[in-house]
């Protein structure tokens, strides 16, 4: 380097050039006393987009859901005093392998230790549900530690970075001479390591020899964008292909090989039992978590079948089932260099057809028309989900969180077109994600976007409808209330046995009233025949829409999951399989 490429720049300054540098055209955040001095700077010298919300979850769940969809790192910013607010979007994140570069503010190094107000070891806060979580000490290690940064978070199993800023560091001056990025480090995944190949051609080999083999793909599909790879491998083989509820999508859901959904979220009866059928099973990009297994029963006895897994993470591989065959690797370059050796290796290769088209429809069939009667006052889900598939475009993304918002369209909605438009927090599954999601969702696509929110958690976010409306994004927020925390009145009485759970039930608000009072354009579905003209109304509506509907709490009507489901056949109570 010259002279002539050394620049005198602050903090704040270095911070946002390297954010360009990287890509980043939006952050999210909150402002605070301690990211003043940033925001100075952020006027004057950058157009990168910030995106202000009314709480610092709703920020971190919004990174998340936007790095989901735009497949590079999302950027989010807190101030000191909310700095422990971004842990819930932060834990999704770390859980779901999305890498987030998440800058939080403070008071000067060691000023908490004179108890000064809002200081905290963030540091130590943070490292445990991130990938690495470091002090910017001075302004002049900021590009090594950048770039570290969106290296750690892309490379490998993906996941946060949190980055903590004394505020004194954002006016600081340094002759900076080392400002540039490093490409590969502004989308996810940053390199495709290739599986042992050995080991590559030996799942080969189980594979041909399996005589009812299935593959079940977790987010670490979408992650890897493998979509192509898994349906080319799928189709020569003729091996159906299941996905957990996070890696709804993962190929197109009307495929003749697709199994649609497993597993103890949304998996419907004819999908779990295939696998449950199946001989062999090749995991691909999942974790094997208690949900996607339905609390591991899913597969039966792990001796009767033989288990294949590929994985970006090696602590993954085998965790849970007996593997034959262990891969670590990308899962789209691993699967691309496997089709390779088939198609090389066994060029005459016939398979007998698969075609699951009619047994997939048999069974949404019998769910569409099975016209269980609902409580008074309530309307069916499945009716709206129904719909919802109906008039649904190709490019909507759907957002949605543990309840009744998430299990009914993980089960019934089908994406014709592979990737991630369907978006949930099922690594965590706390309340409050779909409406951050939505408006995360918002700044990384142009189409519709469709949020699926129940009551208990749309009180946690009430407060950031106001950052939808200001956003002038097309949004649809459709509410399934029953005014009551149903999962855990669903659990305490199919499976605990308690009468009537005290803890659970809470009281009426009119939330169309409310979302008036931000400015959506609200309606109210209180007649199955108004369904399809009030939802294609709001998603044709370029602006923020709201919708109400009442519907029956989990224990009443029992959706798919499979152990509500055995306890519901036992106690005779109407459910959905």
């Amino acid at each position: 380097m010259t002279d002539a490429d050394t620049q005198r720049m602050n903090g704040a300054q270095i911070i946002l050039k390297m954010l360009e540098l990287h890509g980043v055209s939006h952050v999210f955040g909150l402002p605070g006393e301690t990211t003043i001095g940033w925001y100075k700077e952020w006027r004057a010298h950058s157009n990168i987009e910030f995106v202000l919300t009314r709480d610092e979850r709703t920020a971190s769940y919004a990174a998340e859901a936007y790095a989901k969809i735009t497949g590079r790192p999302a950027v989010l910013e807190a101030p000191s005093p909310g700095v422990t607010h971004c842990s819930p979007g932060i834990t999704e994140a770390f859980m779901s392998s999305v890498p987030v570069i998440y800058f939080s503010s403070d008071i000067p190094i060691n000023q908490d230790k004179k108890h000064g107000l809002t200081g905290v070891d963030q540091t130590k806060l943070y490292d445990s549900i991130c990938k690495e979580s470091f002090v910017l000490t001075n302004a002049q290690e900021i590009p090594f530690l950048m770039r570290r940064a969106f290296r750690v978070a892309t490379s490998g199993k993906p996941g946060p970075v949190h980055i903590r800023v004394p505020i004194n560091i954002f006016g600081e001056e340094a002759d900076i001479n080392d400002l540039y990025a490093e490409p590969d480090y502004s989308v996810y995944p940053a390199h495709r390591p290739v599986a042992d190949h050995s080991k590559i051609r030996a799942a080969i080999d189980v594979l041909l020899a399996a005589e009812k083999p299935a593959i079940v793909v977790g987010q670490g599909g979408l992650i890897s964008k493998a979509s192509e790879a898994i349906l080319e491998l799928a189709e020569l083989l003729q091996i159906p292909v299941g996905t957990t509820t996070p890696g709804k999508g993962t190929i197109p859901e009307d495929h003749p090989l697709a199994l649609r959904v497993i597993g103890g979220r949304g998996g419907m009866e004819y999908s779990n039992q295939y696998v449950f059928d199946a001989d062999t099973i090749f995991f691909i990009g999942t974790n094997t978590d208690s949900a996607a297994t339905d609390h591991w029963k899913l597969y039966g006895d792990p001796k009767s079948k033989t288990f294949l897994h590929l994985d970006i993470a090696e602590a993954h591989v085998g965790n849970n089932y007996p593997v034959k065959v262990g891969l670590v690797g990308d899962a789209r370059a691993s699967l691309e260099y496997m089709v390779e050796i088939i198609k090389s290796e066994h060029p005459g290769l016939k398979r007998d057809t698969v075609d699951l088209t009619a047994m997939k429809k048999t069974a949404l069939d019998k769910v569409f028309n099975s016209n269980i009667p609902m409580p008074e006052g309530t309307l069916s889900p499945v009716k709206l989900s129904q719909v919802l598939d109906k008039i649904m475009p190709d490019d909507a993304i759907v957002t949605s969180e543990p309840g009744v918002s998430a299990i009914y369209p993980s089960a019934l909605l089908t994406f014709k077109k592979p990737g991630r438009r369907y978006i949930t927090n099922y690594s965590m599954g706390a309340l409050g994600y779909s409406v951050p999601a939505c408006l995360g969702a918002s700044y990384a696509s142009d189409g519709p976007i469709i949020s699926f929110t129940g009551d208990g958690s749309f009180a946690f976010v009430i407060g950031d409808m106001e950052t939808l409306k200001r956003s002038g994004k097309n949004v649809t927020v459709i509410l399934t209330r029953n005014d009551v925390y149903g999962w855990i009145r669903g659990e305490a009485i199919l499976l605990d046995d308690v009468d009537e759970p005290w803890s659970t039930d809470f009281g009426a608000v009119d939330y169309c009233k409310v979302a008036e009072g931000f400015g959506f354009k609200t309606d109210r579905i209180t007649k199955e025949a108004d369904i399809e003209q009030i939802l294609s109304n709001a998603i044709a509506h370029p602006g923020a829409n709201f919708i109400e509907i009442m519907v029956p709490s989990q224990d009443k009507i029992i959706p798919f999951v499979p152990n509500w489901v055995r306890a519901a056949r036992a106690k005779n109570l109407p459910h959905f399989y």
